[in-house]
């Protein structure tokens, strides 16, 4: 048996599709069958049970599968060792950014780590917490940025910084005329939300739960279920409703410490405003807490800790940069 078939075997049990399997492996379908074919010969049983459009795991299956993830595991440790004899930081780092965090702070973090350390390239992947998770249990990315909470997966966490959320409003509306909003305020608006699966909407619900009905409801807030910051933006731009979004998603020269009568603004500042959002002392001001996560078994401690000091180094503007003593 080869390494690349138990690779091939974890990729079917995860997606649960021989198709989308070769597709995570960047193989044609076929060539995928046949390997985890010619694995179950070898192994004398069967991993999978076939039938019309559906891949389930045997019982016995899903030990081995666990197997070959530990097998898998191994064998890249020994790459880190052999690696981190020499140089720590020297090759790429596969990192893992959430939807709502890479747009706002991977552009200064590449120019950093491009800056400190041009050995170690960022091999990014933008996605899901959930689907980032999965990706670090099976090793396909080394690190991921997220915000907490998530599930313990028994990784190590470190944490990067506190990032408040503010309310963009548009201008047509009197709340732009407000120097803030309160989270009961926020209760009674029209909010536009991110879909099913976006962290960032979990946040928004912690605050406003009264909004979770909209996930099941016709209209504005369902056709934009899965819709990125930017597009809900401009519907809010468009007079359609509110939203929250993170601190580092505001442009610069509209965040309300930047407002002067005689600045330079953005021309996104004719249709939208941002507000901070006060505690009104019902509910707390919303915020969340983004971290650097990595399995404990990965080496290269080096290279999280220059990913880290990457982060710190970038202008962070309305953020409070959190770090460990």
């Amino acid at each position: 048996m080869t390494l690349t078939e138990l690779k091939y075997i974890i990729a079917v049990a995860r997606e649960r599709h021989f198709g989308r399997a070769a597709e995570a492996c960047f193989v044609s379908q076929p060539t995928l069958s046949v390997a985890v074919k010619k694995l179950e010969d070898e192994l004398g049983v069967k991993v999978f049970e076939r039938s019309s459009g559906e891949v389930t795991v045997t019982p016995l299956g899903e030990r081995l599968v666990e197997q070959a993830q530990n097998v898998l595991d191994q064998a890249h440790l020994l790459k880190e060792i052999a690696q981190s004899s020499t140089d720590p930081l020297k090759g790429p780092l596969r990192l893992g950014v959430i939807y709502t965090i890479g747009p706002y702070l991977l552009p200064e973090l590449v120019r950093q780590v491009i800056e400190n350390t041009p050995q170690m390239p960022l091999m990014l992947q933008e996605n899901f917490t959930s689907r980032l998770l999965e990706m670090l249990r099976v090793g396909e990315i080394d690190c991921a940025i997220l915000a907490e909470p998530f599930p313990d997966n028994n990784l190590a966490i470190a944490p990067l910084y506190d990032e408040p959320f503010l309310a963009a409003v548009p201008t047509s509306s009197p709340l732009a005329q407000q120097k803030a909003i309160t989270t009961s305020e926020l209760k009674k608006q029209n909010m536009l939300l991110l879909g099913t699966g976006h962290c960032f909407r979990d946040h928004v619900l912690q605050v406003c739960p009264e909004f979770a009905r909209f996930s099941d409801s016709e209209g504005i807030q369902k056709s934009f279920e899965g819709s990125s910051l930017e597009t809900i933006k401009h519907m809010v731009a468009a007079g359609m409703g509110i939203t929250l979004v993170p601190r580092l998603a505001v442009p610069q020269g509209m965040a309300p410490e930047d407002e002067s009568p005689g600045q330079n603004r953005p021309s996104e500042a004719a249709h939208i405003r941002y507000l901070p959002v006060s505690d009104d002392g019902r509910y707390a001001a919303p915020s969340r807490r983004v971290v650097l996560a990595w399995r404990r078994s990965f080496t290269r401690y080096e290279a999280i800790a220059a990913l880290r000091n990457a982060v710190y180094a970038c202008t962070l503007p309305g953020v409070k940069r959190v770090q460990e003593n």
